[in-house]
């Protein structure tokens, strides 16, 4: 089935995706950047730098550290780091749901086996 991807382009270098979305989906998980990015194969400092731009991007910080110590350091989303996520989750839902006619009518002009369509398109050229 096809799929559709959601990023959004601010000014300047900023965006948001499904990657950095998923990122803190697992900090609000695991509470802590550090199991969030081994659970996306990434190391700690892709995904500290990672947290740490969505945190500069916006008026309000995305996510909350706190720093080790007895009981141990962790992270959690902010309020609005709740905010973001479910927004563009929304906003996923509702372009998915728009668009599903033409993401159907695409997966349906999709070859069966695209290797043996490519192969019989070279035989009869």
């Amino acid at each position: 089935m096809a799929t559709l991807s959601l990023r959004i382009d601010f000014d300047g270098a900023d965006s948001v995706g499904p990657g950095k979305i998923r990122l803190l989906e697992l900090v609000r998980e695991t509470g802590s950047i550090a199991a969030a990015g081994r659970a996306m194969e990434m190391s700690y400092r892709r995904a500290w730098l990672l947290v740490d731009a969505l945190n500069r991007a916006f008026r309000e910080p995305v996510v909350a550290t706190q720093l080790g110590g007895n009981g141990g350091g962790g992270a959690g989303l902010t309020h609005f780091g709740e905010e973001l996520v479910g927004r563009y989750r929304d906003m996923e839902m509702v372009a998915h749901a728009a668009l599903r006619p033409h993401l159907v009518a695409l997966d349906m002009a999709l070859a069966a086996d695209p290797v043996a369509e490519s192969v019989t398109s070279v035989r009869s050229a």
